[in-house]
Order: structure tokens, then C-alpha cells, then sequence
């Protein structure tokens, strides 16, 4: 058989389509596409919506092995911690016992001082519990997903806390989850106040530490001292005042500088969290802002016109 007449063409197995060259430009052109359209048109935005809800089932599935197993494990650990664990939560019980009865002696003062002074009453925080269901899987960012949403009635910038203290804030919304960053986020940001020395501040994440903090534009002088509490002082009509937010860790003064380098350690630690609490922020309860009202321009009168041109 002459050479001219073979098929030289690979079997279907081993055909191998377009380039691998053809391939890079078409996935790099589609991924700078798809980054370009998430933050210029709108349409993106509403197809993660779409994709989000239309995936939850799915991963409230996919979840449910890991669920059970977690559970029988705890099922499994036996009667005797479960006992210890009892004994615990009722010694604990007992010790809040007299802080709740303070409180409510406090609370009552309270408002006998604030009805003396004529004081709006304090505004009721509502709030619902949540349960995180994963983390994200960005390496350069905190944050977590929760079981509620927009059905739910959850609001955008709604603080998240548990039993420690602030967690984070829900930044996006889907209609039966939500996503929470955490103040340890590099673009996480609150409004603080030492408990000791009520001085305000704002405290801010991402640093190099994962776990960290840093209390920034500080001045050097200060009054900041390693183990000071902060918590939130809630003038930014977002958050409740006096939640605990954060532990100074440490304190750099440099007397060329300016400000000191105050390192935060979190109240609240995002790992192993399970359950959180939503809260409503408060800008839903405070009045609107009236609107600003436009400059009045006051023209002269006709006497006051001939008395300006007769004055020298």
C-alpha cells in the first residue's frame, strides 16, 4: 500500500482540539471579562443572587454528612462529659446569678435617671440567631456565610456577635443566606471606646497576624495601656454601644512619630463558631436625617438700594 494513501489523522481519542496557547488566552480573556463586569454592570450582581439561591439547597445537602458526623461524634463522647458539662453550665449559672440581679437593679436606676433628665428612652435592639454553615474560600480575606437572609428580613451592615463579642457585619445579602466579614478583614472597620479611659478610636484589620487587630491614628501620648478593653461606642448608628470588640495587645510609642502602633487581639474569635446572633442595626430605628436646607439669598429692599448707592 503506498504511504500517500495512509489517514494520517490521530484517532478521536487522542485529538487534542484547539492549542493549549488558544486555550490560556481564551480563559484569561474570559476571567479579566468577568472581574471587569462584577464591579462596572449590574447584571452580574443579580446572577449571583440567582446563582446563590439556586445553589443553596445544594449545599445545605452536601452539608448534611458533615452534620451528622459531627453530631454522632458528640453523641458518641458519652455520659460522663455530658454530665461535666451539666455540673459546668450550672455552676456558671449560678455565678450570673447575682450579675443578672445587678443588672436589673442597674437597669432600673437607669431609667428612673433617665425620666428625671428628660431622656429619650434607650432604643430595643431585635435581633435573630444564625448558624454558619461554611467559610469563604478567598485566602486573602474573613468572612463567613450564615443560613439567614433577605427573606429573613436581615439588612445590609447588620452586626453579627456571639456570646464574647462583635464577630463582624453582614456586607452582602442572598435570599436564605448572607455573607458576614469579620473585623479581622483587611477592609473591616469599627468605631471603638476604651472602657477605662473613654477615648474613641477606630479599630481596623488585616494585618499580617491573621487573628489581629490594629487600633490606628493614635497619638503617641495617649492614654492606651496593654490590657484595655474596647468596645463599641456606638455613634456610628450601626452597632449598640458596649459590646466588646477588642483586648489591646500591644503598645509601640516612637518619639519621632506621631502615633503609636497599638496591636488589638479580637474579643469574639471566628474559629470553631457555630451559632451567631444578627443583630438590627440601629440607623433602622434612629429618625431620617432632615435634608439640607438651601442657602436663603435675601435681596435688598428698594430703600435699602437708594441707601447703598446714596453711602459714600
Amino acid at each position: 500500500m503506498p504511504l500517500g494513501t495512509l489517514d494520517r489523522t490521530p484517532p478521536p481519542f487522542f485529538r487534542q482540539g484547539h492549542s493549549a496557547l488558544t486555550k490560556l488566552v481564551f480563559c484569561s480573556a474570559l476571567a479579566l471579562f468577568l472581574m471587569v463586569a462584577d464591579t462596572r454592570l449590574p447584571v452580574v450582581s443579580t446572577l449571583r443572587v440567582a446563582l446563590a439561591t439556586a445553589l443553596a439547597p445544594i449545599q445545605r445537602g452536601l452539608l448534611m454528612p458533615v452534620e451528622m458526623i459531627s453530631g454522632g461524634s458528640d453523641y458518641l463522647r458519652g455520659l460522663t462529659q455530658a454530665l461535666q458539662s451539666e455540673n459546668a453550665a450550672r455552676s456558671q449559672l449560678a455565678q450570673q446569678a447575682e450579675r443578672v440581679a445587678l443588672a436589673e437593679r442597674l437597669a432600673t436606676e437607669n431609667g428612673r435617671l433617665r425620666a428625671l433628665l428628660e431622656l429619650a428612652p434607650a432604643l430595643a435592639v431585635r435581633s435573630q440567631a444564625a448558624e454558619v454553615q461554611y467559610e469563604a474560600a478567598d485566602r486573602y480575606s474573613r468572612k463567613l456565610f450564615i443560613n439567614r437572609g433577605s427573606t429573613q428580613g436581615l439588612a445590609v451592615g447588620a452586626p453579627v456577635i456571639n456570646e464574647a463579642g462583635v464577630l463582624g457585619q453582614v456586607t452582602r445579602l442572598y435570599p436564605l443566606s448572607a455573607e458576614v466579614t469579620l473585623l479581622t478583614d483587611k477592609d473591616a472597620a469599627i468605631p471603638v471606646i476604651n472602657a477605662r479611659s473613654q477615648q474613641r478610636g477606630a479599630a481596623y484589620g488585616g494585618l499580617a497576624k491573621g487573628s489581629a487587630m490594629e487600633l490606628r491614628f493614635v497619638a503617641a501620648n495617649a492614654d492606651v495601656r496593654v490590657g484595655d478593653l474596647l468596645q463599641t461606642s456606638g455613634v456610628d448608628g450601626v452597632y449598640p454601644a458596649g459590646l466588646a470588640v477588642a483586648k489591646v495587645m500591644q503598645v509601640e510609642r516612637q518619639a519621632e512619630g506621631g502615633f503609636a502602633r497599638v496591636t488589638l487581639s479580637p474579643a469574639a474569635m471566628a474559629d470553631g463558631v457555630r451559632h451567631v446572633l444578627v443583630l438590627e442595626p440601629l440607623s433602622v430605628q434612629l429618625p431620617p436625617r432632615p435634608a439640607p436646607e438651601p442657602d436663603a439669598v435675601v435681596k435688598p429692599s428698594a430703600k435699602g438700594r437708594k441707601a447703598a448707592g446714596a453711602a459714600p
